[in-house]
């Protein structure tokens, strides 16, 4: 893909993983781990916090605002901001319980689906399209605006999803200069990812195996 190795940040995806698995990922040096829900991150990265280990928790799930004031307590960033009324729950949380910024990506829906989350390129709605957020995340108390994230759809090619999300990638950093990261690729897709502009990989079972849920 002619990147630089430090270029592209690996996050691994913990999640059905238990702590002990964290840990050992943390003594082997990774320090970046993504999780999808709050209930399982919560009670994760406290017995992490507890054993000592320094890492960055990046909360990559769709979230709904009751669970925006645990989050704020643990994550380090949130990758799925896909309304005006999350990011503004968000804010208001980081404010009072963080003592430093909660980095927020925004969430592109490439395809349009509303069952699997996402800003919209273009939207009318004001409350998910996604330069009406982008605007919200950057002005947001609490918040710094990091870049954009999305999932490529199912039934579209790597290739053509990552490579319209490169497009929209351009267009967010000429407004947004220090809306640098590009949070795309998993484990069956992130070779694609990767070559199309990918500075964050979130991958689980190709570092960690198939497992369906925690000891």
């Amino acid at each position: 893909a002619n990147r630089r190795f430090d270029e592209v940040s690996l996050i691994a995806v913990t999640k059905t993983y238990p702590a002990d698995d964290v840990l050992r990922l943390a003594g082997l040096g990774v320090r970046d781990l993504g999780e999808n829900r709050d209930q399982e991150a919560s009670a994760k990265a406290a017995a992490v916090a507890a054993a000592g280990a320094g890492v960055t928790w990046h909360f990559l799930g769709r979230l709904q605002r009751n669970k925006c004031r645990s989050v704020v307590r643990y994550a380090d960033l949130v990758h799925s901001v896909d309304r005006i009324v999350l990011a503004s729950a968000l804010s208001d949380m980081a404010v009072r319980h963080r003592t430093s910024a909660l980095g927020a990506l925004v969430q592109v829906s490439l395809d349009g689906d509303p069952g699997r989350g996402g800003t919209v390129v273009g939207g009318t709605d004001p409350d998910t399209a996604l330069a009406s957020v982008l605007a919200a995340v950057d002005a947001a108390p609490g918040l710094a605006l990091r870049g954009i994230m999305a999932v490529a759809p199912r039934d579209w090619s790597p290739d053509e999803a990552f490579e319209q999300l490169q497009s929209v990638a351009g267009f967010v950093r000429a407004e947004y200069p220090h809306a640098s990261w590009l949070s795309a690729g998993m484990s069956g897709d992130l070779e694609s990812a990767v070559a199309h502009g990918s500075t964050h990989v979130r991958v689980g079972s190709a570092v960690l195996g198939k497992r369906s849920a925690l000891r």
